[in-house]
């Protein structure tokens, strides 16, 4: 008798609690079907500049699906390798293949390597093995050293969201906030010293894990560590600022990680952990709206193509932007607990 009244008042609870049951039912759906979007999008295409090839050669790079581009100077497929528009740049120098590799990336490195040397064998079975050279990395990079930059961001941006979420909502439900909002103090002001407090520790851990994954994990790094250190702040500030935000809509700590699949899961997907090449393209679009999209982005070209300031100042503007944006709605969230 006893165990069905606790049941009962458990069901009950649950069937009150309409955002548990979303997260319940809902959100494992939500998470399979991006899933299924993401992994089962289009044949990721290599790009290929050819350089002053046999045409022979130049339509058997076609035919093993790559997309071939031909250039009739160096220096112009060269400047398209270094903007990222393609992924190897194949030329004859002295009658000897070489292979340019863009190279941040492993696995597309490999592919490319496999399907043009697979190319040139058909073509001479005895030709001579073509020499090889990197743009960016060599050919010890690992996977890890690709997708590190990623996960640096990633995990300043979980943690921070976490901590920012939890902290806040405490503020909120012990009471602190209402007396704090009973003094002459200004919405913004509030806003501004939660940030400033939470910051210091932010500033904190985005360093400890740029400096433990670089140095002690040996990270391959390319750029500028205080790039590195300035792009994972700003994520961690990103995260500050939006885990701030929805813990005002939260009213337990359980429901600050009913945001996780909703609002973390899926820019993973979006982040560059997984060839945002190889999606749909419209679902490519949605990248534009996740703010780990820009960080990861920026710490990738900082770490694996030792981008400088010029290349990453756009990613810095639109996180700053998110945080500027995600912080004035703070302040219009507070106006119900004390209009000011």
């Amino acid at each position: 008798m006893r165990v069905r009244a606790l049941a009962i008042r458990i069901i009950r609870q649950f069937v009150r609690d309409k955002r548990t049951l979303a997260l319940l039912f809902l959100a494992p759906l939500l998470i399979l079907g991006l899933m299924k979007l993401v992994f089962n999008g289009q044949d990721m295409q290599l790009e290929i500049g050819a350089v002053q090839l046999p045409p022979a050669i130049a339509e058997r790079l076609a035919s093993n699906e790559a997309n071939v581009t031909v250039y009739a100077d160096p220096a112009a497929a060269e400047q398209a390798l270094k903007e990222g528009e393609l992924h190897a740049v194949l030329q004859l120098r002295d009658g000897v293949p070489a292979i340019t590799l863009e190279g941040s990336d492993p696995a597309i490195s490999k592919a490319v390597q496999l399907m043009l040397q697979r190319t040139l064998q058909s073509e001479a079975p005895t030709a001579i093995q073509p020499s090889i050279t990197y743009l960016h990395g060599n050919e010890n990079m690992a996977a890890f050293d690709s997708f590190g930059p990623v996960l640096i961001g990633f995990f300043s941006f979980f943690f921070v969201f976490m901590l920012a979420g939890v902290s806040f909502l405490r503020e909120r439900t012990g009471g602190t906030l209402e007396r704090l909002l009973a003094t002459p103090i200004r919405r913004w002001e509030v806003v501004l010293g939660y940030l400033s407090g939470f910051g210091l520790f932010t500033l904190l851990q985005a360093a400890l894990i740029a400096w433990f994954s670089i140095d002690v994990l040996g990270l391959y790094m390319d750029g500028s560590i205080w790039l590195v250190l300035l792009m994972n702040l700003l994520l961690s500030l990103t995260a500050l600022t939006l885990g701030t935000l929805l813990s005002s809509f939260a009213s337990n700590e359980f429901q600050i990680i009913q945001f996780i699949p909703l609002v973390v899961v899926p820019q993973v997907f979006f982040s560059g952990l997984f060839s945002l090449e190889s999606m749909t393209p419209w679902l490519q679009k949605l990248s534009y709206f996740m703010p780990l999209y820009y960080g990861a982005d920026a710490m990738r070209g900082i770490m694996l193509r030792g981008e400088g300031w010029p290349d990453i100042q756009w990613n810095v503007g639109i996180l700053l932007g998110l945080s500027l944006l995600f912080a004035l709605l703070n302040v219009l969230a507070l106006r119900k607990h004390r209009a000011i």
